[in-house]
């Protein structure tokens, strides 16, 4: 029996594991925006551990205009993509051999 899309990327990032990585990169980009706010010279490089954190995904943001919100837009969007993998991952590892119950 076929589940919907939705069905399966609910269960992926409610698992254990993908949820742990979105919270380390919801932690890292609060730290990389605390820094760049705070340093005087304004040439922080914080940003590039959220970045780095959230590849392949992330990388969208050498397309995006030079600014923080599409920065953040496309650590979002990697973290997101990532975590989908990671629980999708964990359940199939978590499953075994045993088919897919739905």
């Amino acid at each position: 029996m076929s589940t919907s899309l939705a069905h399966r990327l609910r269960h992926a990032l409610s698992d254990f594991f993908a949820l742990g990585y979105l919270a380390v990169c919801a932690g890292l980009m609060i730290w990389a925006l605390l820094v760049t706010v705070t340093d005087d010279t304004g040439e922080s490089m914080a940003g590039v551990i959220p970045a780095l954190a959230t590849a392949p995904f992330s990388l969208v943001m050498l397309a995006l205009p030079d600014s923080t919100l599409a920065i953040v837009a496309s650590v979002v969007f990697g973290a997101l993509v990532n975590a989908t993998v990671i629980g999708l991952c964990a359940r199939a590892l978590r499953r075994g051999n045993r088919p897919d119950p739905a």
